[in-house]
């Protein structure tokens, strides 16, 4: 079942989660052991996250570089089908980015995850390598998310890159897309990142997962901000709770988000990093019980690969 389809058709407040798949050498027990404690909770669908290949350079004993592409993690066909095989309950959502793919690339992903009976999109720009400044997309491929999406959506409607293709069968697949509560760093403004939000949402997005926000005010007002700019499909509220001392530090600097003064003095007081995360748990349960009280359709949880503490705050808000 489609996602949007849950979202609408729902009288309470749905639960989701992402998940990090594992590094390259990891096996899929690894994934199994995220998400089972998680399954008691119905989660409506899980996300599966990709990044690009990277490139790195590495020193021979000569004393030259020599220059390799790496793809750290496996692709997110390979993980939907190992994961809708084992949780066929679970609606599986693989993220769909631009960097690093040709269009023709993409098709056939879209093709792959077509016949495995995946419905469900999240799609992204993505970020670029950290060997990038700046995103630079594939000369092939799509410099935007709302080409990607405008790609898909021609492909539910039969069109293929390959105009000469005979018994063209339309996918019926539908899109979610990011937000950004406190703005994308790279928008000029609030009022352009809002448009763009809206041309992908006009271009056929179903709904919005947010970025990850520590002030439920900052979502309250992104909401009221983007019904006002005419968006007005289902916003998911996207939750990560702090997991460690660090991530004072990180967060900002990786997100470009603000952590509330509350938030930040409890954690400089933490001495070790179980003291933070049993702050981060706190923290994100009050976060999640007022973001129900206001009637969002579902709460997604960024898990960074680890479940513990999404289990505990799940069992207290759901």
């Amino acid at each position: 079942m489609k996602v949007i389809e849950l979202l609408k058709n729902t009288d309470k407040t749905l639960f989701s989660f992402e998940l990090l798949p594992p590094l390259r050498g990891g096996n899929i027990e690894s994934v199994y052991k995220v998400i089972d404690p998680l399954i008691g909770f119905n989660p409506i669908n899980i996300n599966i996250t990709y990044h690009q290949q990277e490139v790195v350079y590495k020193k021979l004993p000569s004393g030259l570089l020599q220059k390799k592409t790496v793809r750290k993690r496996p692709g997110t066909v390979a993980i939907s089908a190992a994961i809708k095989y084992r949780y066929p309950q679970l609606e599986v959502v693989p993220h769909l980015i631009c960097g690093g793919f040709t269009k023709s690339e993409t098709e056939y992903a879209l093709i792959d995850l077509h016949f495995l009976g995946i419905e469900n999109l999240l799609v992204l720009r993505g970020d670029p390598p950290k060997s990038q400044r700046l995103f630079q997309p594939d000369p092939e491929g799509h410099q935007f998310a709302i080409d990607l999406i405008e790609q898909i959506t021609n492909l539910n409607k039969g069109i293929y890159q390959d105009d000469e293709l005979r018994n063209k069968t339309a996918t019926d697949f539908s899109v979610g897309v990011a937000g950004y509560p406190e703005k994308h760093f790279e928008a000029a403004n609030m009022d352009a990142d809002l448009q763009y939000l809206k041309e992908k949402v006009d271009s056929g997005a179903d709904y919005i997962i947010t970025q990850m926000f520590f002030d439920n005010k900052v979502f309250f007002d992104f909401v009221e901000r983007c019904r006002n700019f005419g968006i007005e499909v289902p916003i998911i509220p996207g939750l990560k709770p702090i997991s460690s001392m660090n991530d004072l530090r990180l967060l900002p600097l990786v997100f470009h988000i603000d952590i509330p003064e509350g938030l930040a003095a409890g954690l400089r007081k933490c001495k070790t990093n179980e003291a933070a995360i049993q702050l981060g748990i706190k923290w994100s349960v009050k976060q999640s019980l007022e973001l129900k009280d206001y009637g969002v359709p579902a709460l997604h949880y960024f898990t960074i690969g680890v479940t513990d503490n999404i289990r505990q705050i799940a069992g207290k808000v759901f």
